[in-house]
């Protein structure tokens, strides 16, 4: 649901997708070089809960594909 300061978000399939997406960015981050101080790195983190092996890339890769396939990231036109 959109207002005007954002957005709401309603129900647990929207919670979770929420964190799924904030997971990707995190991957995306760390893919162009930024690392944790503290704390589970998104990479591990995806791979720990989704079973994906394989580099930073790779499992990005794959893990956008879960993520498209679930209807949670919407395929844009410029892939």
């Amino acid at each position: 649901m959109n207002n005007e300061n954002g957005f709401i978000l309603q129900g647990k399939d929207q919670m979770l997708g929420a964190r799924l997406l904030t997971m990707r960015a995190g991957l995306q981050l760390e893919l162009k070089g930024l690392r944790m101080t503290r704390g589970v790195s998104c990479y591990a983190l995806v791979k720990q809960e989704t079973g994906l092996k394989g580099s930073k890339q790779k499992v990005y890769d794959q893990f956008e594909v879960m993520l498209k396939e679930a209807g949670i990231l919407q395929e844009t036109d410029d892939e």
